[in-house]
């Protein structure tokens, strides 16, 4: 198996975990609100990075003074991109979140095809740009207006490039999980310090109610697909990483109609179509 082909297993992988993560963090933030959600996922986070960072002996790649400016910038660009989701969810719908934060993958474009240097081929191009309206017919509701929420979420779309740029670079100096354990460390203090004084108290019977989704979200999601996700920018391009999240959508269709029940209309189903077209097309491997 090919490196990139590595990646795009991987990116497959997390695709299938990142698409509970809209429906899980929702029922959660009925509970404690959507940044204790996001501090207690952390936590849970942490425990397990301090876990394999031992497991593993990594803890010594922290002697390497030439990776602390790419993580203290990744821990910085990750940090206030999920505090912007997280914020910006309180004040809009699902729909509107999951279309707008994959709009990173058009910065990406900006950013690094057009603007930069890094070059991708132009059929996983034209692959990238069917998966992008594939997830548009599936997400943008008719009456799609934007509000403080959305602008969060844009503001947070933006900026997921360079975040995704610095965990690239970090990763040639560190592993996975330090890079991660790291951001952890560095960005749980100013999140919970956020939680304390934006939302109230919770209380152990809200915990306790959302300690499921926490362990789902905390576990799953910020341990197992970040790896999967950093692994994957180690083997492929940021822009190819960002047109595969273009999977999420459609399989978060799927879920929330077996976990919520949530019926899909005609036009979310013919939006699938591109979608499917479009990663067969930015997966398939281009003969020399």
């Amino acid at each position: 198996m090919t490196k990139e082909r590595e990646g795009e297993v991987l990116m497959l992988g997390l695709a299938l975990l990142e698409s509970w993560f809209p429906i899980l963090s929702i029922v959660s933030m009925s509970y404690i609100g959507a940044l204790h959600t996001y501090t207690y996922s952390l936590i849970i986070a942490l425990v397990f990075f301090i876990a394999l960072m031992y497991k593993k002996d990594t803890f010594k790649e922290l002697k390497n003074k030439d990776a602390y400016k790419d993580l203290l910038l990744t821990s910085f660009w990750i940090t206030s991109l999920f505090l912007l989701v997280f914020i910006g969810i309180q004040y809009t719908t699902a729909g509107n979140m999951a279309v707008i934060i994959f709009l990173q993958l058009l910065f990406s474009f900006l950013y690094f095809n057009i603007i930069g240097k890094e070059k991708i081929d132009t059929p996983h191009l034209i692959g990238a740009i069917i998966m992008g309206i594939g997830a548009l017919i599936i997400l943008i509701p008719d009456d799609l207006v934007f509000n403080k929420g959305d602008l969060f979420i844009l503001a947070a779309s933006a900026i997921a490039p360079f975040a995704n740029l610095y965990q690239k670079r970090a990763r040639k100096h560190c592993s996975s999980v330090t890079i991660l354990g790291f951001r952890t460390v560095v960005g749980l203090p100013f999140v919970a310090l956020l939680a304390w004084y934006l939302e109230p108290a919770v209380s152990y019977e809200q915990f306790s109610s959302a300690l499921p989704y926490l362990l789902f979200i905390g576990i799953i999601i910020y341990v197992v697909s970040k790896i999967m996700w950093i692994e994957a920018l180690h083997r492929i391009s940021i822009t190819k990483v960002s047109a595969m999240l273009g999977l999420v959508p459609a399989m978060t269709l799927l879920f929330a109609y077996l976990y919520l029940n949530e019926v899909p209309d005609l036009r979310q189903i013919l939006g699938v179509i591109p979608i499917l077209i479009g990663g067969y097309i930015l997966t398939k491997p281009i003969e020399s």
